[in-house]
């Protein structure tokens, strides 16, 4: 005879299954199988719509807590821009230094859509620029 699932294990399964949307993956971290999920799913009408709002109660949460944060975010990122374009620190970062940062710093504006004409005035970019001639110029 089949063991029996108790509440509390029902409902794991249907957070997981929420999660992370796949009946195999579901039934492997809880060791039954994915039929058993399936049917456990489809009986949790209720318990899957208070989870669903759940989440999207944290989701809310999260964004609204990530959203107070804003300033001291930009405050920090100001700070390590300021870092960055310091001459004495520039000096002593090593090659893989300077392009681990560079290559950061390119790969997040060009994620942002951002074109080279429309950031030809930035100070960042042109720093930037200017540090990549110097180390072409080095290596030559």
């Amino acid at each position: 005879m089949a063991k029996r699932l108790t509440d509390r294990k029902k409902k794991k399964i249907v957070a997981d299954y929420l999660e992370l949307e796949s009946y195999n993956a579901v039934a492997k971290l809880n060791s039954v199988s994915d039929s058993t999920v399936k049917r456990v799913v489809a009986e949790s009408g209720e318990i899957k719509k208070k989870l669903e709002q759940k989440k999207e109660q944290n989701t809310k949460d999260i964004l609204e807590y990530m959203d107070s944060k804003k300033d001291a975010v930009c405050l920090i990122i100001d700070r390590y821009l300021e870092a960055l374009l310091d001459e004495d620190k520039i000096e002593k970062a090593t090659t893989s230094q300077l392009t681990t940062a560079l290559g950061t710093l390119i790969d997040k504006f060009t994620m942002q859509g951002g074109r080279p004409e429309q950031m030809a005035d930035d100070p960042l970019t042109k720093a930037l620029k200017e540090m990549a001639e110097r180390m072409e110029q080095d290596a030559n």
